[in-house]
């Protein structure tokens, strides 16, 4: 209605006139008329009577449009007047009483208005116009739209759950007639305000969890060690044993509702809902900590791995995912369980050290398959992790020995030398009995390279972590050897994979795949020297994570030359990181009671990270210490170099930040802090995993 008529001052005096449509309706009576005057004139050319005639019919009826226009206007404008102010007011009701909660708001997050759905909820007066926050913390002017768009955003309050839709509105026609509104404009000179119309969603939200906690679920649950358990204990106790760990695992499942099914004597599959999931995961699935308690003369406790699909669709895609999970909880030594939502990996337990297994037949296979593939390529390029330290430089060496054996070139990728390895990179280079290109740069490798070529990466099984991860794209033949549990970035598409965390370090690996590879195999002195010196580091002088297996390893070395004199004359440091060390571990402090953690100087060092390491070995010595943790600043990144003997798992904590590790020798590197920043995130997630019991 505000279209059809308009106010217009003139002469201090306030006049009402025609506009829009009606006005519009107006000129086409003119209009008529002016056809009707022309008609008369037609007429009248024909004929003078007729045209009288039509001629004064026409002035009768322009006097009396005229007469009943001027009589009838002041009442027609009234009317119009009349029914606008009785339509506004209906309106204002109508909004005002609307079944949707509603309500306008500046820009800043004041209320302007609410109408009755909106006070009702509320509980407030009209005269309210504080913060949209004073009502609804979870709601502020950051989530304002700032463009035309429309925002949602689902807020909680009192039992009820709602859908809040946020409209910007422009008042830039209003303002130009109410100047007290002014104060809505914004910096820029926009005038606006915000609408907010209220949903209630809670019924709908009730159905989609309902629906959410509903999908499907299925999982594979694996005895890692069933053989070895049942060997240990007497035959006639074994059938019980067998008996208590399936009522164990029957009941854990049955508790959250979910139903399971034996596949084999050591195999299980279970089928869950989502909801029973998410109660699993909130007791850390207790199961893996249930069955090790079942002793009846067992000198093994019994461990099992979980491996969860969900999230991935149908019955089928869960299960494909659940297996893929189980894998990856093997692979990782067991004693856990991991779930695969989707493509989010998620680890729980793992706090035992995998056992370490007697029967090499393993060791055996994967020796006689990486002998084919070398054999039937053209050359072997291996490589270790990014800043090689001896364990991976002492494993490349081992490799190379074997491909020599099979009589195929051999070549090592280095990247940037470090003082733990740039003495034994020079007695490499200054052997004889290896060719000038034994050893190669990144863009070396690249080049030479191809289809034909067998890329082995020891000591890491993470693409990211690889000296030249560029080298994983060129070929198809990959293998894979390493001593570090698998995480959720892997070395795909690998011909051959061999990951064994129970081993010790890199070296004893290849050491023992080097006996089984070729009985006619002979290695040098200084090759022996370096794999040993490799498992001295990574077994800090064979005092963690040592096994029957490592010492065997450490034998075979010997058999081949291994001097521990020229070892340990290569191990030593000179005064400065010598006394950065000592000032690490003079530094460290004592958190929450038994974590030992300190910061390493890095200013003047070569390899200040392998200085760290050794800090952290040292804090070990310390009573009451279970885990040690140093951080050290090297090429624009903090190192953490984490330890533990037996009462912590280190790796678990180091994956938090990004790592990796083993259970008892663990890392991480971070970026884009500080060493202070760092300290506080890794003090952050020794607390938070305290409080979940993930430690």
């Amino acid at each position: 209605m505000g279209q059809d008529m308009k106010l217009d001052k003139s002469d201090n005096k306030a006049q009402l006139k025609y506009s829009g449509k009606l006005m519009r309706h107006w000129y086409w009576c003119v209009i008529v008329m002016l056809f009707l005057l022309v008609l008369t004139a037609v007429v009248l050319y024909v004929d003078t009577l007729a045209g009288c005639i039509v001629g004064g019919f026409s002035a009768v009826l322009y006097l009396s449009v005229i007469a009943l226009t001027l009589y009838y206007r002041p009442k027609v404008l009234q009317e119009l007047i009349d029914f606008a102010y009785a339509y506004g007011g209906i309106e204002q009701r109508m909004i005002k009483e609307f079944a949707v909660p509603y309500g306008i708001a500046q820009p800043d997050g004041r209320i302007l208005w609410m109408n009755d759905m909106l006070l009702g909820i509320t509980g407030k007066g009209e005269n309210y116009h504080k913060n949209i926050s004073s009502l609804f913390p979870q709601l502020n002017s950051a989530h304002f739209p700032i463009g035309d768009e429309e925002r949602t955003a689902e807020i909680d309050h009192e039992d009820k759950r709602y859908r809040v839709s946020m409209t910007k509105i422009a008042l830039e026609d209003l303002v130009e007639q109410h100047a007290g509104i002014e104060k809505l404009r914004e910096g820029d000179g926009e005038c606006y305000v915000i609408g907010l119309h209220f949903f209630d969603i809670t019924e709908l939200s009730m159905y989609q969890k309902e629906n959410y906690e509903q999908k499907p679920v299925v999982g594979l649950l694996y005895m890692d060690n069933y053989d070895e358990a049942m060997e240990s204990v007497e035959d006639i106790r074994r059938s019980m044993l067998d008996a208590l760990v399936d009522r164990r695992i029957t009941k854990y499942v049955s508790s959250v509702g979910g139903l399971i099914k034996k596949l084999e004597k050591d195999k299980y599959l279970l089928v869950v809902n989502r909801k029973s999931l998410e109660v699993m995961q909130e007791d850390r699935f207790s199961v893996l900590e249930d069955v090790k308690t079942v002793n009846i003369g067992n000198s093994i406790s019994v461990t099992v791995s979980i491996g969860i699909g969900t999230n991935n669709g149908d019955y089928a895609k869960n299960y494909e995912a659940a297996r893929m999970a189980i894998e990856m909880a093997l692979a990782r030594g067991g004693d856990q369980a991991v779930v695969k939502d989707y493509d989010k990996i998620t680890f729980f337990g793992g706090k035992t050290q995998r056992s370490e297994r007697n029967t090499r037949v393993r060791a055996r296979v994967k020796a006689q398959a990486l002998r084919e593939l070398i054999g039937a390529h053209e050359r072997v390029i291996v490589m270790g992790h990014k800043i090689t330290d001896i364990d991976s430089l002492g494993a490349c060496v081992g490799i190379c020995r074997a491909a020599m054996q099979a009589g195929k070139p051999a070549h090592i990728v280095l990247g940037d030398l470090n003082g733990g390895i740039r003495p034994w990179v020079a007695k490499l280079r200054e052997c004889s009995d290896y060719e000038d290109n034994l050893l190669l740069t990144h863009e070396q490798a690249i080049e030479m390279t191809n289809h034909n070529t067998v890329v082995v990466v020891v000591d890491t099984n993470r693409p990211s972590m690889a000296e030249c991860e560029e080298l994983l794209y060129l070929t198809r033949m990959i293998v894979v050897l390493d001593h570090h549990r698998q995480g959720t970035e892997k070395i795909e598409n690998a011909a051959l994979s061999y990951i064994e965390p129970s081993a010790s370090s890199a070296c004893e690996m290849v050491a023992e795949l080097l006996q089984y590879y070729d009985d006619s195999i002979r290695l040098k002195p200084l090759e022996a020297d370096c794999m040993y010196a490799g498992i001295i580091i990574d077994t800090n002088n064979f005092m963690a994570k040592t096994g029957m297996r490592t010492f065997e390893a450490a034998a075979f070395l010997r058999r081949y030359g291994a001097d521990t004199t020229r070892v340990r004359k290569a191990f030593r440091n000179d005064m400065d990181t010598y006394k950065a060390r000592a000032e690490a571990v003079r530094h460290a402090e004592l958190f929450m009671g038994c974590y030992a953690i300190s910061i390493c100087p890095s200013e003047g060092l070569e390899s200040p990270n392998v200085v760290g390491a050794q800090a952290a070995n040292e804090l070990l010595n310390i009573i009451g210490v279970k885990g040690s943790f140093v951080l050290t600043e090297y090429n624009n990144k903090i190192f953490i170099s984490a330890r533990a003997i037996d009462e912590v798992n280190v790796q678990i904590i180091m994956e938090r930040l990004g790592g990796g590790g083993h259970m008892n020798i663990a890392g991480a590197q971070l970026e884009g802090v500080d060493v202070e920043e760092a300290r506080v995130r890794l003090k952050e997630v020794l607390t938070q995993m305290t409080k979940e019991g993930a430690i």
